[in-house]
């Protein structure tokens, strides 16, 4: 590899887009954020005191119902899943950076009515809200990241997805585990007013963000989508390289246009896009395909049901999610420097599944035993390891550049929603399996996502193609050209060849005009002398 070929893939060189990227994907914090502090707020007294009711056989005297509990999960839900589904025709006519800022507007007041009110109702339509401003946070931050991002860090810079999740389940975690004693309604505020921290964050440093420039060059809008790319680009980055990019972006923008003359949702299931987006909500599918949902929600539960103190098992739980967040960096790493989609994600499975399938063993052997516990703990761990390591770092790189630039908004955002519906239906679902009263698998349901998992794997070696150093436009190409998934990682493509073309000429013009200079410094110096 030349030495400009090193300086323009090296994190350094791409500094800016770095930074530009990690301040608009912060919005995944959010996500996490709410999950661990919501989370723990219906077994703190204090919000007990105010939204349940007098129970004096319970723990701390007060009880929750059941309706109230459903409802403030399934209301988030039902925001994120609509909000989710509208991000296509949003971002047709006001782009990325508007949503976002619309998403900390919509938190900001959620998050009043939640902290402010004492009313079920007033808590009720601050879930609705907040997922409203959920949906658009998590779609609109990676497809941001998608198009902003050069080819070779692609996978890096969207993988920040799984990244920020995971310290604001951390961090979330933490603020509780700090409440969780005050009898005051303190003990719930402090919890939601940290959800105030993203959308202030964002809705400022949107201010020095630029628009996607495939967003601003998909509307006509040329010359701000060039002056966008090159504020993305920076100075460190050779102008010969930011042209290359540039000419490849004009020609997949123009190529788009000729073959399709609309733009809308009913366009996703429509000839090659057809393929691109089962794609993509089969990638989305898998997350919750992996039993992530089932792990996170009924780990510590099962750890309290195989003799540990309910102080120990949230201890283990925060203890498993130190693990996924470990696993994050290594998955990017691994991305960025030795690994391609498609083998993270089979690695993923293999992982997820063996994982599933030693908690279901464990609680099938020796149910109940101090033995099974510490299986749980062990292989809750791993899971959450790997998990974040390959599909949860590598899942949304692959959403978002599956399909097309005309469609991304539409296409991720009815994945996003597509994922919001599996994760509530496995919600939904999970008690009915592993309660006694039903059908009492508990823990044993593990087999269940096993299969689930391996199921998975088959799906990413049979149709996941390799979209490793592709540009979006490269891969527009690829199956345009109906590729077949083993033959994209060694297809040759027309439009990088037009590119190096004309970064060919630009470095000829280049090498002509230094060597002008030198002839005419080399004329005046012999007329000097």
């Amino acid at each position: 590899m030349s030495d400009g070929q090193l300086l323009q893939t090296s994190l350094w060189a791409n500094r800016k887009c770095l930074l530009i990227c990690c301040v608009v994907s912060i919005a995944n914090l959010q996500y996490g954020l709410d999950s661990a502090a919501v989370g723990g707020l219906q077994a703190m007294p204090g919000f007990l005191k105010v939204f349940g009711y007098a129970n004096p056989v319970a723990p701390g005297g007060y009880s929750i119902g059941s309706t109230f509990q459903q409802l403030i999960a399934s209301l988030l839900t039902l925001g994120s899943f609509v909000s989710a589904l509208t991000a296509g025709t949003f971002s047709h006519f006001f782009g990325r950076k508007v949503a976002l800022w619309i998403a900390c507007v919509l938190n900001s007041v959620a998050c009043v009515l939640q902290m402010t009110s004492t009313s079920a109702a007033s808590i009720y339509v601050g879930r609705l809200i907040l997922g409203f401003a959920n949906g658009f946070l998590v779609t609109f931050s990676n497809i941001y990241t998608s198009e902003a991002s050069p080819a070779h860090l692609r996978g890096v810079i969207v993988a920040l997805f799984a990244y920020w999740v995971n310290i604001g389940s951390i961090i979330g975690a933490a603020v509780t585990n700090a409440t969780k004693g005050r009898l005051d309604k303190a003990s719930y505020q402090i919890p939601i007013g940290t959800l105030f921290i993203v959308p202030t964050i964002l809705a400022i440093g949107l201010l020095f963000v630029p628009e996607s420039p495939r967003y601003l060059l998909a509307k006509g809008r040329m010359e701000e989508a060039k002056q966008s790319l090159e504020l993305l680009r920076g100075t460190s980055v050779p102008a010969e390289y930011v042209e290359m990019e540039w000419v490849e972006m004009v020609n997949g923008i123009e190529e788009e246009k000729r073959h399709a003359t609309t733009v809308g949702a009913l366009d996703m299931f429509k000839g090659t896009d057809l393929r691109r987006t089962l794609l993509c909500f089969g990638m989305i599918a898998c997350q919750t395909g992996s039993g992530v949902w089932f792990v996170i929600s009924y780990g510590t539960y099962f750890l309290i049901v195989s003799g540990l103190s309910v102080s120990d098992a949230f201890k283990y739980s925060i203890m498993a999610t130190c693990f996924g967040f470990l696993g994050v960096n290594m998955g990017m790493y691994l991305m960025r420097r030795h690994m391609g989609r498609r083998s993270i994600l089979i690695l993923g499975g293999f992982i997820c599944g063996l994982s599933q399938l030693a908690i279901a063993v464990a609680a099938t052997v020796a149910p109940g035993t101090k033995t099974t516990g510490r299986c749980l703990i062990t292989f809750t761990a791993i899971f959450k390891w790997g998990y974040n390591m390959c599909v949860g770092a590598a899942s949304y790189p692959v959403a978002t550049e599956l399909v097309s630039t005309r469609l991304r908004a539409w296409t991720v955002g009815s994945a996003t929603s597509l994922g919001y519906s599996l994760a509530w239906l496995n919600a939904f679902c999970t008690p009915y399996f592993i309660n006694p009263q039903n059908l009492g698998l508990g823990a044993k349901y593990g087999y269940i996502w096993a299969g689930s998992n391996f199921l998975c794997v088959l799906f990413f070696f049979f149709f996941m193609p390799e979209m490793k150093g592709r540009t979006l436009e490269e891969i527009d190409e690829l199956f345009a050209n109906k590729v077949s998934p083993l033959k994209f990682k060694s297809y040759q493509t027309t439009i990088r060849h037009e590119a190096a073309e004309v970064e060919e000429k630009v470095l000829e013009t280049k090498g002509a005009t230094i060597e002008l200079r030198e002839r005419i410094s080399t004329s005046r110096q012999s007329q000097d002398a």
